[in-house]
């Protein structure tokens, strides 16, 4: 089942299920998919459902981080609470060996010789993780290690 699909069903279920915390992360995650739906023209296929939904698990780390700073664990705790909803419908995040395969692969390919060259390895290991549930900032920190920056 689409995951465009399979939120609709499970808001209903939560709905049902008065599980406040759940209902109010699908509506979100509801809103987002319908807002790239209404970009697009169609709804998003599981591929641009899953960029989205990344960016939100993105987005709420980023408030999780200025929580704590801001000495605020209760709204941390509420949005790490809200991650894991959102993340039980992405597809299992890859193993640390195909993300480091990927980015081997992309440095090869871009002859990258340098930190100077991050860039350039980072827009070709995302290519080659598209679609996959790839940290972009584990890519990241795994490709600076493997160009010396």
């Amino acid at each position: 089942m689409p995951i465009f699909d399979q939120i609709d069903k499970d808001l209903v279920g939560a709905m049902k299920a008065k599980e406040e915390l759940r209902l109010s992360v699908i509506r979100m995650m509801k809103a987002a998919l319908k807002l790239k739906q209404v970009e697009l023209g169609k709804p998003p296929d599981d591929a641009a459902a899953v960029a989205v939904l990344r960016t939100l698990v993105k987005q709420h780390r980023e408030s999780v981080e200025q929580f704590r700073k801001g000495g605020r664990e209760d709204l941390a705790a509420k949005e790490e609470a809200e991650i894991k909803v959102v993340e039980a419908y992405l597809p299992s995040a890859l193993p640390e060996a195909e993300i480091e395969a990927a980015v081997a692969a992309a440095i090869a390919e871009t002859g990258a010789a340098g930190p100077k060259d991050l860039g350039k390895v980072m827009k070709a290991a995302m290519a080659k993780l598209a679609g996959k549930n790839a940290d972009g900032k584990r890519v990241n920190e795994t490709a600076r290690k493997k160009l010396g920056g």
